[in-house]
């Protein structure tokens, strides 16, 4: 196969998880005889300086003529004025915007290694394997906003449509029937009335998905019931907001923002990849970033936009191995690990594959 990938390795720590991913990229094409062409555009704080805005036309071009989207993480202190007029932020909004991306996919899997680096007993990490299904271009992130005139007061709308609902509770239900048949649906029905839109949506949409189990939960509720029992949970559905929050949180489940992975697509197969974390600031230059969340966005582009599901889980089970060998970041380190750098993780998980 060959494939071209658009790579934006932003801000941060960004361009380092972004030099070794595609070393374990480069890995994958030799191993199973792929030619992977890719071209680097900026986005976020780096295009700001060096453009005056967070998405230049030219990396939108270069995104268009691309078959996938790896992205590394935007932000920084530089750029953090949040009264200001263009922040890095805004570029990740308009190319989710741009190319309808509206499906943000995040699996959340507990690794046995790291069962004891995590802050919850170990009997309620068994089994633990959630995948997160979040809308990604509508509610209060993308609805009507107004600071008022006399700066005392201001406004976020949140808006869905039906149809907007329906679109994303589909990629959850098919998710859902793909894995252990269960769709936990989150809103805030009790008082707003874009979620009761948010409820009636799904429940109607059940009835053409009859083999999954279908149960809905308040987001306040969603919160405690993440942490006191996270194995109960397979597909989750949210809102923009709600899933943001809800899949941060569930972070602590793996052990570490730094191990998770997203994918954010629309209608077809084309679709942006990126972990979690954000651009940590504070380990800038040292290498002490984990990749694991970067590599898990590559084997999540070579699944769903490559259709190369092979290659995905090689990456992956390369990842378990070397989990189970010992070797940690600092992020997921206990007493009894080797801590490794950024690039010495990546040697290793390219030694496995």
């Amino acid at each position: 196969m060959k494939a071209t990938i658009a790579t934006l390795p932003g801000d941060g720590i960004g361009p380092e998880v972004m030099v070794e991913a595609l070393r374990v990229l480069d890995k994958i094409g030799e191993k199973f005889g792929h030619e992977f062409i890719t071209t680097e555009s900026l986005i976020g704080g780096a295009a700001i300086d060096a453009t005056g805005t967070s998405l230049p036309d030219e990396t939108i071009k270069t995104c268009e003529a691309a078959d996938a989207i790896l992205l590394a993480a935007v932000g920084g202190p530089k750029w953090s004025d949040p009264t200001a007029s263009v922040r890095p932020e805004q570029g990740l909004l308009q190319i989710r915007q741009h190319f309808g991306l509206f499906a943000n996919l995040r699996p959340v899997k507990v690794y046995p290694a790291l069962v004891d680096h995590a802050p919850l007993r170990r009997d309620l990490l068994e089994n633990v394997d959630i995948l997160f299904v979040r809308e990604l271009t509508g509610g209060i992130y993308f609805g009507d906003r107004q600071e008022m005139g006399d700066g005392d007061s201001s406004y976020d709308t949140m808006l869905y449509t039906k149809s907007e609902v329906e679109r994303v509770a589909n990629v959850a239900f098919r998710a859902a029937q793909g894995r252990r048949g269960k769709l936990t649906s989150i809103d805030k029905a009790n008082v707003l009335a874009s979620m009761r839109l948010w409820r009636k949506t799904v429940v109607e949409l059940h009835e053409d998905y009859e083999d999954v189990e279908l149960e809905h939960l308040l987001v306040d509720a969603a919160t405690m019931h993440m942490l006191t029992r996270p194995s109960s949970f397979d597909v989750v559905l949210a809102g923009n907001m709600f899933g943001d929050i809800l899949s941060d949180e569930a972070s602590v489940l793996a052990g570490s923002l730094g191990m998770l992975p997203s994918a954010a697509l629309g209608a077809d197969t084309f679709g942006l990849y990126e972990p979690v974390h954000g651009s940590a600031p504070d380990i800038v230059g040292q290498s002490k970033a984990n990749p694991i969340g970067m590599f898990l966005s590559v084997a999540m582009l070579l699944r769903y936009s490559l259709q190369l599901e092979d290659e995905a889980k090689t990456i992956e089970n390369a990842i378990d191995a070397v989990l189970a060998d010992g070797l940690r970041t600092g992020d997921i380190a206990g007493q009894a690990d080797k801590v490794v750098s950024t690039t010495e993780f990546t040697d290793a998980v390219l030694a496995k594959l």
